[in-house]
């Protein structure tokens, strides 16, 4: 008989201290700024001695980096986007108009916990140069995720006659973006809700067929 895999609470217990460190200090960051929470208010606040902060994260910066993955990804699990279940699934359905149902759902989650965040990317990488050396130039991976997207979309049989990918791609990249989503829900107070009815809306109106 197969014994059956017990858990292991020492990976669960590291887990747990984890989130919790992380979800503190997302706290204070955007409740004081990054420059001006140092690690023994997160450590304080996540319930745990200062030196276990420094012994999961190493410093500030790491943590801070640590914040914004776990904001874009909703856990601690080292997941790309492009393997999450949420993202398979949309590119999945069979229909483009399904899939941007889908997409727009999807990306509007992660849009409600990283949009607030956007600010203090900006302000602590241009005072730390480490930290903007975390996000080093190149392909933007919010617009290769959007490109995979496209691609997807492209190949449905709702799809505009004549939609390029890449013009697909740069219509999600632009209309689902951190930016625009701030723009909307803090500064003009709509809903997340109707923020998604409409960038679904906007979307489907560009990148599928007119129903005929």
């Amino acid at each position: 008989m197969d014994k059956v895999k017990r858990p292991d609470k020492r990976a669960e217990r590291s887990r747990r201290t984890r989130e919790k460190i992380v979800e503190a200090a997302r706290e204070l960051f955007v409740a004081q700024g990054y420059g001006a929470t140092n690690l023994q208010e997160v450590a304080d606040r996540a319930g745990v001695a200062v030196q276990t902060v420094y012994f999961v994260f190493r410093n500030k910066r790491t943590l801070f980096k640590g914040v914004v993955d776990t904001s874009i990804a909703g856990d601690t699990e080292p997941v790309a986007t492009m393997d999450r279940e949420w993202f398979r699934a949309a590119c999945a359905e069979p229909t483009a108009a399904g899939q941007l149902r889908a997409h727009v759902h999807g990306t509007r989650e992660i849009l409600g916990r990283v949009a607030p965040i956007m600010p203090l990317i900006a302000a602590a990488a241009a005072t730390d140069p480490e930290i903007a050396a975390q996000w080093p130039d190149g392909p933007d991976p919010r617009y290769t995720v959007q490109y995979a997207a496209a691609e997807a979309l492209a190949r449905k049989p709702d799809a505009r006659p004549g939609l390029s990918i890449e013009m697909a791609a740069d219509l999600l990249f632009g209309l689902l973006s951190p930016q625009l989503y701030l723009i909307f829900v803090r500064d003009r107070d709509w809903s997340p809700d109707t923020w998604e009815e409409w960038a679904r809306t906007a979307l489907t109106s560009q990148l599928c067929a007119d129903p005929g």
